[in-house]
């Protein structure tokens, strides 16, 4: 990830800059700086000691688009005149860039009406992007959502859609599980989640589970299907008795099954003579429409920031946990780093508070169950203060 490292200065000469915000610091000194530049907004971490600082974004919040990083800190050790001691910022002009067009937030799913395709298909984690490209470009009239946190795939990816002068795919670096329960229900033609982590030692974190089956059997249309495949015999035992759950199931499983196009992984486990276990299930169902469980807006009065604390608070079926809280130099704002929801697919965000208002960066939550009751205690709690 881009960062610089530079000879120490005065750290308040960042306020000088016109995309630098805001400068807060928290009760252990450590800083932060809110950047708002090119409609993107996150936060940079200042780590400093006598020597030296580092200046880099945090993983919450930090931009897809690692170019716009590479400038804000370019600018900064430009225009204020800084000695650089270590750096990763540098650029080519020759290399094809990232086309941001294609890349979505989580915003641009609520309420999500896709009129101009005749179809909507999902790959979860699509990695190098080679089977979500493929199936892109054999049917341009569909519309493909890749769903990937590993930022340098997205950025491949987003690189090859320009090349390939595709318009049919949008690309967005979230949870899978948690845009699944935001998405209209009965509006995808068929999901992929090909190869994903096995995660034996931590099977918490997998991407199928129970409540992912029934997000995708309310999201897919009537004869939609859930495509897994995995060269994992533990996960494919595992997701067998998952798809096995329902009262009414129909799935088939089919071993070592050619597809148009593999990736580059596959082909390496295939030479290997590995098996590649498919399991595909699909769904006969209509489901009741999905109604947005809540909104996330704050109305909060006589805002008294030195009664807010950090702290973990524990509920039956959700959590919040309040990890950094950063003051501004007046003291009259501040920006809170928060972890919340549920307890397996938790939000992390920070709140931006300022002038009895507050605001989630760098997104709003999805609006699940566990996250409206976690903003509702966070009301209760900013309203306290």
């Amino acid at each position: 990830m881009p960062h610089i490292k530079v000879a120490p200065f005065e750290i308040s000469k960042l306020e000088e800059l016109e995309f630098i915000k805001a400068i807060a610091k928290s009760s252990q000194n450590k800083k932060i700086a809110l950047v708002s530049k090119e409609k993107e907004e996150f936060i940079l971490l200042i780590k400093e000691d006598l020597k030296s600082f580092i200046i880099k974004p945090d993983k919450v919040s930090r931009p897809v688009n690692i170019e716009l990083i590479k400038k804000t800190l370019s600018e900064i050790i430009t225009k204020l005149h800084l000695k650089t001691l270590n750096s990763n910022i540098s650029t080519s002009s020759k290399k094809p860039q990232a086309d941001e067009k294609y890349k979505k937030s989580i915003k641009d799913f609520i309420n999500f009406n896709p009129k101009n395709f005749e179809g909507v298909e999902l790959e979860v984690g699509f990695g190098s992007g080679r089977h979500l490209l493929f199936q892109a470009k054999k049917r341009p009239k569909r519309l493909f959502i890749g769903v990937e946190i590993h930022t340098p795939s997205i950025l491949q990816v987003l690189k090859q859609i320009k090349l390939q002068n595709l318009e049919n795919i949008w690309i967005i670096n979230y949870d899978a599980r948690l845009l699944l329960e935001i998405l209209p229900s009965n509006i995808l033609d068929q999901i992929y989640v090909h190869f994903p982590v096995p995660w034996d030692k931590k099977p918490h974190r997998r991407v199928i589970n129970l409540e992912f089956l029934n997000q995708a059997i309310r999201t897919l249309k009537v004869d939609g299907k859930l495509e897994l495949r995995t060269d994992s015999k533990n996960y494919y035992y595992y997701s067998l008795e998952i798809f096995s759950s329902p009262k009414k199931v129909d799935f088939r499983v089919q071993k070592n099954r050619d597809l148009e196009i593999i990736s580059k992984y596959e082909a390496r486990w295939r030479r290997q003579n590995k098996d590649i276990y498919t399991l595909t299930f699909l769904n006969h169902q209509k489901s009741s429409p999905k109604e947005l469980e809540c909104t996330f807006e704050f109305d909060i009065k006589n805002l008294n920031l030195d009664s807010l604390k950090t702290k973990k608070e524990i509920f039956e079926d959700f959590f919040i946990n309040i990890k950094e809280i950063y003051y501004t130099k007046d003291k009259k704002g501040a920006i809170v780093e928060i972890s919340f929801g549920n307890f397996e697919k938790p939000e992390h965000k920070y709140l931006i508070l300022e002038a009895n208002k507050a605001r989630y960066l760098p997104s709003i939550p999805v609006p699940t169950k566990a996250s409206c009751k976690a903003h509702q205690k966070l009301k209760e709690i900013l309203c306290q203060m």
